[in-house]
């Protein structure tokens, strides 16, 4: 497996990982989500929808961490970098569209995270290809 599809399985296992504190964090306590990211309009931030955004983020968490585990499954992968892109057009929404998240770094750090993921998913689809070719040589 080439260096590159390495350091992305490294990548989508420690996304996964924080994720999943980010999961816990909306169980536990609503306000974190009125204080880091829906900071435009933090009123509308209550349990119900703290827990929505939590389950939301554990079932992003799971896909991300299977798609580490195999790499190279390429249904799998394909609705990895989905992932990736709904978050982005989520947060990008919240600030310009619907503005109940302001730019601060609650919102910048996974406005970054998203779009890191999906220009180094898009690359590995480049070193996925190149190793399906390479071993289909191997077999002929």
């Amino acid at each position: 497996m080439s260096r590159f599809l390495n350091v992305l399985r490294s990548w989508l296992v420690m996304v996964s990982i924080i994720a999943m504190g980010n999961t816990l964090q909306s169980f536990r306590d609503h306000s974190f989500l009125s204080e880091k990211l829906y900071t435009g309009t933090p009123s509308l931030v209550n349990g119900l929808q703290a827990r929505t955004f939590g389950i939301w983020t554990l079932l992003s968490s799971v896909i991300r961490c299977s798609c580490a585990i195999d790499i190279r499954n390429k249904t799998l992968y394909h609705i990895t970098l989905l992932t990736f892109l709904i978050a982005l057009g989520h947060f990008l929404s919240e600030v310009f569209v619907y503005g109940t998240a302001a730019p601060t770094i609650g919102v910048l750090a996974p406005l970054m995270v998203a779009s890191f993921s999906i220009l180094g998913m898009l690359i590995g689809l480049q070193y996925l290809d190149v190793e399906a070719v390479s071993r289909n040589k191997k077999r002929n």
